[in-house]
């Protein structure tokens, strides 16, 4: 990572960050990619907040979804690097297709040790729930993920497709010791 002074945490989104999220999902628009939920963000922060939250807990989840945290990489108490989303448990789709944790970072931050830090952190999270065995899948051409998965103990066991957008994946198992 860029200084060995920054202060880089990973929270739960709050209002404070506001600002500084909109220009994260601006940098995303621009480089063409989409984080769910973006329009509702930009209308209506607090609503956006408010779902996350529920989500969060279990609540208001459509047919099919399981809770989900989304957590923000936050440094220096101003700028949000990136976003991490921790499924608690999995169903077989979620297994083959998106695993426990998802994440990205900011396009202007890439390539600075962020990624393989919030796949970390929320590495952590997901021990706090009791969650020994986390699933975590990037495209299979994208090398940097790949890389970000095994730095922090990821072990390939297999491909699939994306039914979403047709790619192939690459999915790994994380082993956590407990805590």
């Amino acid at each position: 990572m860029s200084g060995s002074h920054e202060l880089i945490r990973l929270l739960e989104p709050t209002e404070e960050f506001r600002d500084e999220f909109m220009r994260l999902l601006q940098e995303h628009q621009e480089a063409g990619e989409n984080i769910s939920n973006a329009e509702l963000a930009r209308r209506d922060f607090a609503a956006y907040l408010r779902h996350l939250h529920a989500h969060s807990q279990g609540r208001d989840l459509p047919a099919g979804y399981v809770p989900v945290t989304t957590f923000w990489l936050v440094k220096d108490n101003q700028m949000v690097l990136g976003e991490s989303r921790l499924r608690h448990p999995l169903t077989p789709d979620l297994e083959a297709y998106w695993g426990h944790i998802s994440y990205r970072i900011r396009p202007t931050q890439r390539r600075q040790g962020y990624g393989t830090l919030i796949l970390k952190l929320t590495l952590e999270q997901a021990r706090t729930r009791s969650i020994a065995r986390v699933r975590v899948i990037c495209d299979q051409d994208n090398i940097g993920s790949a890389r970000i998965i095994e730095r922090n103990g990821g072990r390939l066991s297999g491909y699939g497709v994306d039914p979403g957008n047709g790619k192939r994946t690459a999915q790994y198992w994380i082993e956590l010791e407990a805590s």
